[in-house]
């Protein structure tokens, strides 16, 4: 599994529609709307780096709205929930 983080500039008054757009996509787990630099921040989280560059060259910035993009690919992901979730089914 790849996660990575995009971080996005969206034209003015195009955040959620540019959001809605991106949500849709098969691979993005999650997208917010901040504050800050940035204008939303989508997670994604596919099987390999292929099917992950695919998503962001090809379907992703290809969304109309988006001015400028920032993608972090994730080496390790630390996760309370993940971890919450092998305690209630017994792995030590």
């Amino acid at each position: 599994m790849v996660s990575t983080v995009v971080l996005l500039n969206v034209e003015p008054g195009k955040i959620n529609e540019v959001g809605g757009r991106l949500a849709e996509l098969k691979g993005i787990s999650e997208v917010f709307s901040v504050g800050g630099r940035f204008d939303l921040v989508a997670i994604i989280r596919v099987p390999d780096n292929d099917t992950m560059a695919e998503l962001v060259t090809e379907k992703m910035l290809t969304v109309p709205g988006i001015t400028n993009s920032e993608t972090l690919i994730a080496f390790r992901v630390f996760s309370q929930h993940d971890l919450e979730s092998m305690f209630s089914i017994g792995i030590e």
